[in-house]
């Protein structure tokens, strides 16, 4: 069994016959994580960053302070391990993409499916509303942001394995699968920076399709057969 970390989150990785257990207890600590995050971001962004407490914040999310604790160090780590999972749900999503679906396609859709809006206008508007606020909060609060930069990096950093298995590559050999996953961080970043300061009005989705369309061209299959060649 191999156990690795991404800034505080365990991933287990299993070849044993325990690897099914270990899946499930893996994902309800990520759920638990999530429940986490998203108290802390709405009790900070309710009621001010100085104004909310670790026991708030576990409180809200019917767990014990200890057991936050056991997740998160500060309430910002706690905030931006939401960035994080979304993050991390695009590596899981590549992997149970289509074998026949080019690489930067899956790529491309397996972030899509984590900015999927609420199926009618309204909704999706006043998600656009919500989450911009929210995102501004996290983006003007020092401690916040620095912890935000820490998750994507770990992200890009299983973005990359994800990569690297689709495309057939050994583990830390292949520069092809670490840029490809620097560029999808970046995209995710330079996207949700640009909505945030024009403002929402629907949806992230049709930027971050505008934004893989035009990085396309540069990744091409037969550039990954290459690199895997080179390693």
């Amino acid at each position: 069994m191999l156990i690795r970390q991404y800034y505080g989150s365990i991933i287990f990785v299993s070849t044993g016959v325990a690897e099914f257990d270990l899946g499930l207890r893996e994902r309800k600590r990520r759920e638990t994580r999530a429940a986490l995050s998203l108290a802390a971001l709405r009790l900070c962004f309710q009621r001010g960053w100085e104004n909310v407490t670790v026991a708030d914040i576990a409180a809200a999310a019917n767990v014990s302070p200890r057991t936050f604790r056991n997740y998160f160090s500060t309430k910002a780590e706690a905030i931006a391990a939401g960035h994080l999972e979304r993050l991390l749900r695009v590596a899981d999503e590549l992997r149970t993409r289509p074998a026949t679906e080019p690489m930067w396609t899956a790529i491309a859709n397996s972030v899509a499916a984590q900015f999927q809006p609420p199926e009618k206008r309204s909704e999706a508007l006043a998600d656009a509303k919500r989450w911009q606020e929210r995102i501004r909060f996290v983006i003007t609060e020092p401690a916040i942001r620095g912890e935000v930069l820490k998750a994507a990096a770990a992200a890009q950093v299983a973005l990359a394995e994800a990569i690297a298995e689709r495309s057939g590559t050994p583990r830390g050999a292949d520069l092809y699968s670490q840029v490809m996953a620097a560029v999808v961080i970046a995209i995710v970043g330079t996207i949700m920076d640009r909505w945030l300061r024009d403002g929402p009005s629907g949806p992230i989705l049709p930027l971050l399709s505008e934004a893989f369309a035009l990085a396309a061209a540069g990744f091409s299959d037969t550039n990954a057969k290459r690199s895997r060649n080179d390693s």
